[in-house]
């Protein structure tokens, strides 16, 4: 709860520091459309941060985006940019989440089984057993880190989807309509699970690993940071977590693996997309390589400790480690754009569409009475949707 907390707090700070004290050419799209222009009531401001929806687990929202749900317009909005028209009739029936639901829960009941069963017989500390170490072959050790660390996600699959799942089930999350016509509830979703099992690329991996949180480190850090924006918002995450050595080991690694993918990526992938036959052995090929660098970065992270964590990085010579630093010599890494939406690698797919939202937006964003310009709203909200 503190951690949700924090980010609360700090994301709604940008957002009315953003919409109050800075010109709004200064800001950049997304920042310009989460911009809060009218300081929140004391009731507004507690409850954002303390509703019962999420205050255990979240997932982060933005504070427009909850305000317009609490005030009953979430559902006007999107219903309008769903049809594409003005016209829309305001007294349409209301989307139902309970499909929304019923899934996510399924979800959660498959974790948790996963988690209670196969978890226990797959533990991580196995990759730093002494007998495990002399005896195994590196393949075998290098299988055997891939699956044991996959098999300590389910944990979070089914924390984040339950909080999800409640967001849901509260009328909270609905996010329009796809292009055959079904409701999307994924405004505040934290994972994508098919897209995390099957990553080819470490941006991939954290477009859609904690999507909220990315977010956030995007919003509060990475567009705002005047220098090395990628390792100031790695180290901001380590801090976010907490204390434990392992997490700094870990993003301080996920540094060094993010820009070598990066650097990978925007030099060598171009010459694969040709043929669909060489596209599928890439990927497949970068598949594997993924989800090891991501085994090998996370390690840590499970084992907090200094000492467990170090004798398995120096039982595997820190060849990841070197490997990258040895791609950043070879390799040049194009630098990326503050604030681009293209090149973040730290951006979640979907968010792509508050680049474009609300470009004309200047009002203030209180009720549904105020100066709010509803029609421009549902104009930009429509075109980032059809994006």
């Amino acid at each position: 709860p503190m951690m949700i907390i924090t980010q609360k707090i700090t994301s709604l700070a940008f957002e009315i520091h953003d919409g109050m004290f800075r010109k709004n050419e200064d800001l950049t799209p997304s920042q310009r459309c989460l911009a809060v222009r009218r300081m929140p009531s004391l009731l507004e401001y507690l409850s954002y941060n303390c509703n019962f929806m999420g205050i255990l687990a979240g997932p982060l929202c933005s504070y427009k985006d909850y305000i317009t749900f609490i005030e009953g317009r979430s559902y006007q909005l999107q219903q309008s940019e769903a049809n594409g028209k003005e016209d829309t009739k305001y007294e349409q029936t209301d989307p139902s989440p309970n499909i929304a639901v019923a899934q996510k829960l399924l979800i959660c009941g498959l974790s948790l089984l996963f988690h209670m069963t196969i978890t226990k017989t797959l533990p991580v500390e196995y990759n730093i057993d002494d007998d495990f170490r002399a005896t195994a072959s590196w393949p075998v050790r290098f299988f055997y880190l891939y699956v044991s660390l996959m098999a300590a996600r389910p944990k979070y699959y089914f924390a984040w989807t339950l909080a999800d799942a409640i967001n849901n089930a509260a009328g909270f999350g609905f996010r329009g309509y796809d292009k055959n016509g079904v409701t999307r509830w994924d405004l505040v979703s934290n994972l994508r699970i098919q897209q995390i099992e099957f990553s080819t690329s470490f941006k991939m991996f954290l477009d859609n690993w904690n999507i909220q949180t990315a977010l956030w480190l995007k919003r509060v850090c990475y567009e705002r940071a005047t220098f090395s924006p990628t390792i100031q918002t790695f180290i901001l995450s380590a801090i976010w977590h907490g204390v434990y050595p392992g997490y700094y080991l870990t993003f301080l690694t996920g540094v060094l693996m993010t820009l070598a993918a990066r650097a990978i990526r925007n030099n060598i992938r171009h010459y694969f997309v040709e043929s669909p036959a060489v596209k599928l052995c890439y990927d497949i090929i970068t598949w594997m390589a993924t989800q090891v660098a991501i085994s090998y970065t996370v390690v840590p992270f499970v084992l907090l400790s200094v000492k467990p964590s170090f004798t398995f990085y120096s039982s595997c010579y820190f060849c990841l480690h070197i490997a990258s630093i040895l791609v950043l010599l070879v390799f040049p890494l194009k630098r990326t754009q503050k604030g681009s939406k293209k090149h973040e690698s730290i951006q979640p797919m979907w968010s792509k569409k508050l680049e474009e939202e609300n470009l004309l937006q200047k009002n203030s964003y209180s009720t549904t009475n105020n100066s709010f310009s509803q029609k421009e709203e549902i104009t930009c909200r429509y075109q980032a949707l059809k994006q």
